[in-house]
C-alpha cells in the first residue's frame, strides 16, 4: 500500500448504494474503502484504524445517533460523516454540533457531495500531519543536550537550570550578554515543557517604540486611537496556555513595568479602548543583559512577582 493511502470506513446496508459509493471513491486510487452493512461490525473493524468514516443514519441493528456516539467515544479523533435519507435540518444541526464533520443527505447528488466532503478531510489531515511535524521539527531543534553545546562548569549549571524550568511552570528570568543566547534558551524551556503544543511569543522591548507597548501588550479595540482600523488582541491574549517571552525587559519604561505587574498578578488584560477583562493563562519568561537587582535599587525597575532565576 503507499504510505500516504486513506483508509476510509463506508458503513450502509443498502448494498447498491454501498457499492455505489464504494467504487465511486475507489476512483482515487490513494483511498481504501473498506465497507460494513451492519454498526456491530464497523465497531468491530475500528482495530483497522479509519481516516474517515462515513455512517448511514438508518441502520438496522443501530440509530445513527448512537453509532455515531459510540465511535466518538471509541476514537474522538476520526472524522465522521453522516449519510441520510432524512432531510432534517435539526438532526443535521444536532450532528454537527456533536462534532460530526459533515452531515450529507441521499440524493442523486450524494456520491459528488461525499468526494467533497472527503477531499476537505483529508486537506484538514493534511494540515494536522504538517503541524505535527513542525513540533516534532522544534522539539528536535529546541532539544538543549543537542542545541547548547558546551562542556564547562557553567554550562552545566545552565542545564541543571533547564531542567528545573522545563518540569515546573515557574516563572524565569534570563540574564545575559547581548548575542548570548537568551531567546534560544527561552525556546529551549517552552518547546520541553507541558506547554509546548503552546504559542511561543516574543516580544523584544527595545525594538518597539514606548506609544506601542501597551496596545503590543494589551491588544486594542476599533476605533480606540488613530490609526486603530479594527479590533487587534494583545501578545498575552496570544500566549494563552503558552509562553510569552520578553526580551530585554529592563528597557522597557518604569510606567508601563507597572501595567504589566498588575496583569501579571491578575492574569488579566483590559485591551485598550475596551472594558472586558480577558483571562489569561501564560508562563512568563524575561532576559535583560543588565543586573536587574540594580536596575530595582535605582528605581528604574520595578520587581515583577515569581520571578525565579
Amino acid at each position: 500500500m503507499k504510505p500516504n493511502y486513506t483508509k476510509i470506513f463506508i458503513v450502509e446496508d443498502d448494498m447498491f448504494f454501498s457499492e455505489m459509493l464504494k467504487y465511486h471513491l475507489s476512483l482515487n486510487p490513494d483511498h481504501e474503502i473498506i465497507a460494513f452493512d451492519t454498526a456491530k461490525d464497523c465497531l468491530s473493524g475500528l482495530y483497522l484504524n479509519p481516516d474517515i468514516i462515513c455512517i448511514d443514519f438508518g441502520l438496522p441493528d443501530m440509530k445513527g445517533d448512537v453509532l455515531f456516539k459510540k465511535l466518538k467515544e471509541a476514537q474522538p479523533s476520526v472524522p465522521i460523516i453522516i449519510i441520510s435519507g432524512q432531510d432534517d435540518i435539526e438532526t443535521a444541526i444536532n450532528f454537527l454540533k456533536s462534532g460530526a464533520h459533515d452531515y450529507i443527505v441521499k440524493n442523486e447528488h450524494t456520491k459528488e457531495m461525499l468526494w467533497n466532503s472527503i477531499l476537505k478531510v483529508k486537506e484538514t489531515i493534511s494540515l494536522k500531519k504538517e503541524v505535527e511535524e513542525l513540533k516534532e521539527e522544534l522539539e528536535k531543534k529546541y532539544s538543549f543536550e543537542k542545541n547548547i553545546i558546551g562542556q564547562s562548569d557553567a554550562i552545566k549549571e545552565v542545564f541543571k537550570k533547564i531542567s528545573k524550568a522545563v518540569k515546573t511552570n515557574i516563572n524565569v528570568s534570563i540574564t545575559g550578554e547581548t548575542g548570548t543566547g537568551k531567546e534560544v534558551v527561552a525556546k529551549t524551556i517552552h518547546y520541553n515543557s507541558d506547554r509546548k503544543n503552546k504559542p511561543f511569543v516574543a516580544i523584544n522591548m527595545a525594538a518597539i517604540p514606548k506609544e506601542l507597548i501597551e496596545s503590543e501588550f494589551f491588544g486594542h479595540e476599533k476605533g480606540a486611537f488613530t490609526g486603530a482600523l479594527s479590533k487587534s488582541s494583545g501578545k498575552f491574549e496570544q500566549a494563552d496556555g503558552g509562553t510569552i517571552f520578553l526580551d530585554e525587559i529592563a528597557e522597557l519604561d518604569i510606567n508601563l513595568q507597572s501595567k504589566l505587574l498588575r496583569a501579571l498578578q491578575e492574569r488579566e488584560v483590559t485591551r485598550i479602548g475596551g472594558t472586558q477583562k480577558i483571562k489569561f493563562d501564560a508562563r512568563l519568561i524575561i532576559a535583560t543583559h543588565k543586573n536587574l537587582a540594580e536596575e530595582v535599587k535605582k528605581e528604574t525597575f520595578v520587581r515583577i512577582c515569581t520571578i525565579e532565576s
